[in-house]
């Protein structure tokens, strides 16, 4: 029976991060510190003897720069990156660019909250006077994207996010898995949350034994611990990883 491996992490610290601003969509290279955690987590990763055959990211700069950066840390600058808009961040719509803080001030800490963590809600969509609006959509990475230009996101709730991602992972990265190939994902902490949910990496009742795949999530900005998300242990010594396998969504 087939083994799948996947490693998905969320990339390293943005330049806005430590702004607390809404970074969405604005393309925002790694901060002096998100390079450090990338180049932390491919040396942890080299330590524990991972080999990857395949990389997918975003089309944003920091989720293609830490891929970068930790492939190279692996001495695995070959392995093949492909890149899609729809492995994105979640689009925040009117709130990009917005301080977290002083949303909640002009909205009340609870919008705010429902906003950001609730699955189905939607923020306030972008409008063409928004100071990134021409930005976003007159970059040539989304021109040279899979749907118009006029079909994409103007504002998402994590809903939304799943639902443009799961054509992408069902018809290039499962496929890709169930091939036997060893894949990483540089994502977005929203991007990272719809997959889990759909794959079921997360523990649930439901889960059966197969196929198998053996899921790991890094987040970056966190200090690059590794979490095993099959039943949210927190690996505190990379060199011990739990064995459990579960099964994984798709077609």
């Amino acid at each position: 029976m087939a083994k799948y491996r996947l490693v998905l992490l969320r990339h390293g610290e943005g330049a806005w991060t430590k702004e607390n601003r809404f970074c969405s969509w604005v393309d925002q290279k790694l901060s002096s510190d998100g390079i450090k955690e990338a180049q932390n987590c491919g040396k942890h990763l080299k330590a524990l003897g991972f080999e990857f055959d395949l990389v997918f990211t975003s089309v944003l700069s920091r989720s293609i720069q830490t891929a970068w950066l930790i492939l190279e840390e692996m001495g695995q600058e070959w392995v093949p990156i492909q890149s899609s808009w729809r492995l994105n961040e979640r689009h925040y719509g009117a709130l990009i660019g917005l301080n977290r803080a002083e949303m909640a001030l002009n909205h009340g800490e609870e919008q705010v909250k429902i906003w950001r963590r609730s699955y189905d809600v939607t923020p306030p969509p972008i409008s063409e006077s928004h100071p990134y609006y021409a930005e976003i959509y007159n970059d040539r990475r989304y021109k040279c994207s899979d749907v118009s230009q006029e079909n994409l996101p103007k504002a998402e709730s994590l809903k939304d996010v799943l639902d443009r991602l799961l054509p992408y992972w069902n018809e290039k990265i499962v496929p890709e898995l169930k091939s036997g190939k060893m894949i990483l994902i540089s994502a977005h902490g929203n991007s990272s949350r719809a997959l889990l949910k759909h794959a079921s990496l997360m523990r649930t009742s439901s889960m059966s034994p197969s196929p198998l795949v053996c899921p790991y999530f890094l987040n970056l900005m966190r200090t690059c611990t590794l979490w095993a998300l099959t039943s949210f242990w927190v690996i505190k010594k990379l060199s011990k990883l739990p064995s459990k396998k579960w099964k994984i969504k798709g077609k």
